[in-house]
C-alpha cells in the first residue's frame, strides 16, 4: 500500500509517551521466577536427517507453567567446540515446521534453537507441535485476544515466558557458549525477540525485523489488517472493555521491553507496512535503551521488509558483533576457479 504513516523525518524522531504499568518489572520478575521454579529439564534427542552440513536434534524444554515446548536444535556438523548461539522466534500463525526451513543461522556457524510458538502452527509454513494447554475466556479468532482481559491470563505472557526459557535452554547446551547467545525474529518473532531482550539482561545481540506488538494502541488504531484487526473486532463487540484490554496489552508492548534492553540491536522497518506500521517500529527503536543500535529502512516495501538482501546484511552485522567460529578457507580454496 502507499505511504500512510508519519513522514520519514518524523519517524526518525518519533518518541511517543508509552503506557507502562507501574508494576511492569514486578509482573515479569514474578512470572519468570515462577516458571523457572516449575521445571528445568531440557530433553534433547538427536534426529536422523538427510542434511549433511547441519546436525539436527528435537528439543523439548519447560516453558510457562512447566508446559513442554518444542524446538529444533540445529548445529553446524563436525564442530566440536562451544559455539555462539541464536534463539530464533517465528512469525504469527507459523510453527517450527521442518529443520530444513531454518538453515541460515546454523549454516553461518551458530548453534540455533528454533522455538515453536505454543498454540500456533496452522496458519502457514510447515506446521507446529506445541499446544497451549491454558484456556481463556471469549476471544476473536486468532491469538491476539486470548485471555486479553487480564494480564495474568493473557496469551503472550505465556509466549514471552517460553521465549526466556528458550534462551535458558540454549544456554544449558554443553556445546554452546552461554555468554554469546543472541535472539532473532521477524514480525511476531521480532516482537518476541524484543521481549526476550528486555527480560534477559545479558544477551549478546538482538535482531528484530519489522517487529510486531510494539506501540500496540497506535497499531490497533491504524494498522490496515490482522493480527491487530483481531483486537479491533473484539472491542467492537466488547465496547466497555477498552481500558481493560489496553492495560493488558501494555504488559506485552515491545516498546516497554525495548526501554529495558541494552544488547547491541539491529532493527528493520518497511515504510509501507500495513501489518506493523512504521511508527510502531520506530516507537520501539527510539525507546531502545542500548547505545549500539541500528535500523534498516525499506522505503517501498510492505511487511516483507528487506527480504533476502537484508538477511545477508543481518549475517554480516551479527558476524561483526558475535563472530561465529568457522574454519577459514585456504588461499587455494579462495582463489579456485569453478
Amino acid at each position: 500500500m502507499p505511504l500512510f504513516d508519519l513522514s520519514a523525518e518524523d519517524l526518525a524522531l518519533y518518541r511517543p509517551a508509552l503506557a507502562c504499568p507501574d508494576d511492569f518489572d514486578e509482573f515479569w520478575g514474578s512470572t519468570l521466577a515462577e516458571a523457572r521454579s516449575v521445571g528445568t529439564a531440557v530433553r534433547v534427542a538427536r534426529r536422523n536427517s538427510p542434511l549433511r552440513t547441519v546436525e539436527v536434534s528435537d528439543v523439548t524444554f519447560p516453558g510457562f507453567g512447566g508446559h513442554p515446548v518444542k524446538a529444533w536444535y540445529l548445529r553446524p556438523a563436525g564442530v566440536d567446540r562451544p559455539l555462539p548461539g541464536v534463539v530464533a522466534f517465528l512469525g504469527y500463525g507459523s510453527g517450527r515446521g521442518a529443520p530444513h526451513e531454518h538453515l541460515v543461522w546454523p549454516s553461518a556457524g551458530y548453534a540455533t534453537l528454533v522455538m515453536d510458538t505454543r498454540g500456533q502452527g496452522s496458519g502457514w509454513g510447515g506446521g507446529g507441535h506445541t499446544p497451549d494447554p491454558v484456556g481463556s475466556g471469549p476471544a476473536a479468532p486468532g491469538s491476539m485476544t486470548r485471555g486479553i482481559e487480564d494480564p495474568y491470563d493473557y496469551y503472550y505472557r505465556r509466549v514471552f515466558t517460553d521465549a526466556v526459557r528458550a534462551v535458558d535452554a540454549l544456554r544449558s547446551m554443553p556445546d554452546v557458549d552461554p555468554g554469546q547467545v543472541c535472539v532473532v525474529g521477524g514480525s511476531q518473532g521480532g516482537g518476541i525477540a524484543l521481549a526476550a531482550a528486555g527480560l534477559v539482561p545479558d544477551l549478546a545481540a538482538v535482531l528484530a525485523d519489522v517487529p510486531f506488538l510494539c506501540h500496540i494502541r497506535r497499531a490497533v488504531e491504524i494498522a490496515g489488517t490482522d493480527p491487530y484487526g483481531e483486537v479491533r473486532r473484539y472491542l467492537a463487540v466488547h465496547r466497555d472493555r477498552v481500558d481493560q484490554v489496553f492495560r493488558t496489552l501494555s504488559y506485552v508492548d515491545g516498546a516497554n521491553f525495548a526501554a529495558r534492553a541494552v544488547a547491541p540491536a539491529l532493527f528493520s522497518v518497511a515504510l509501507m507496512d500495513p501489518v506493523c506500521p512504521p511508527s510502531t517500529v520506530y516507537a520501539a527503536f527510539n525507546a531502545y535503551a542500548g547505545d549500539d543500535k541500528e535500523i534498516a529502512v525499506f522505503e517501498f516495501n510492505e511487511h516483507e521488509g528487506g527480504g533476502p538482501a537484508h538477511t545477508e546484511s543481518q549475517l554480516n552485522w551479527l558476524e561483526s558483533h558475535v563472530p561465529a567460529q568457522r574454519p577459514a578457507l585456504s588461499e587455494v580454496e579462495e582463489g579456485r576457479s569453478i
